[in-house]
């Protein structure tokens, strides 16, 4: 499988050129373009309703797209959002990622979501999608994406918002922003995580939550 970026970093799309045989599994609603040789089939995510349960409180879909090559040709995919695409090379590790920022992938790609309600509650957990096996796995980020390197033992406050992606190496807790819960409501911040190195961290620039409360405030009340 041979890929490439493209138009970024605003409006940004991925090109995969497949060979005879070769499947790219996507979100549904991804794709941009295709090759008339290639072959496309639904399938749901997660193994039964329950898995299925478990994918769409992860932040997937309850569908996915799985482009085949009945000879070779290419498939084009966008994020729904404007910005960046992180490309990743899995090979015996795990990723964790924010709900819906898996685009795209190898077959070889196991998705699973961890995470639940006592741990988001408790401050120590959040429902992540969950990246393992071996492959290439395409993230997509709204806005730009920063890359944070974290020593063993640095800590680094990520707003939930802007969090993208990050290793299995990496260990957080859920907090408020601030120490006080006024301070936290008035500062318009919110939830963060703590993340303890050692690993990288994926930061996207903008928050779709933040764009969607301010587009709401733009609509007219006709109550």
């Amino acid at each position: 499988m041979d890929y490439t970026i493209e138009n970024r970093p605003v409006f940004t799309t991925l090109k995969v050129q497949l060979a005879a045989g070769e499947t790219l599994k996507a979100e549904a609603g991804a794709m941009v373009s295709m090759s008339s040789t290639i072959e496309l089939k639904s399938k749901t995510t997660g193994k039964g309703l329950g898995g299925m349960f478990k994918a769409a409180i992860g932040g997937e879909g309850l569908f996915s797209s799985e482009f085949t090559a009945v000879s070779p040709g290419e498939v084009v995919v966008a994020p729904p959002v404007p910005g960046d695409i992180i490309d990743l090379k899995i090979s015996g590790q795990t990723i964790f990622c924010q709900g819906g920022a898996y685009l795209a992938g190898s077959t070889g790609l196991e998705l699973s979501t961890q995470g639940s309600l006592k741990g988001l509650v408790s401050g120590e957990g959040l429902f992540l999608q969950k990246i393992s096996g071996a492959g290439d796995v395409f993230l997509s980020c709204y806005g730009a994406v920063t890359l944070k390197e974290l020593g063993a033992g640095e800590t680094y406050i990520v707003d939930t918002g802007h969090m993208v992606a990050f290793e299995e190496s990496v260990s957080y807790t859920i907090r408020k922003a601030a120490k006080g819960l006024m301070s936290t409501v008035l500062s318009g911040e919110g939830l963060t995580c703590e993340f303890s190195g050692p690993g990288k961290v994926w930061i996207q620039s903008r928050n779709i939550k933040g764009f969607a409360s301010l587009i709401a405030k733009l609509i007219p009340n006709k109550s």
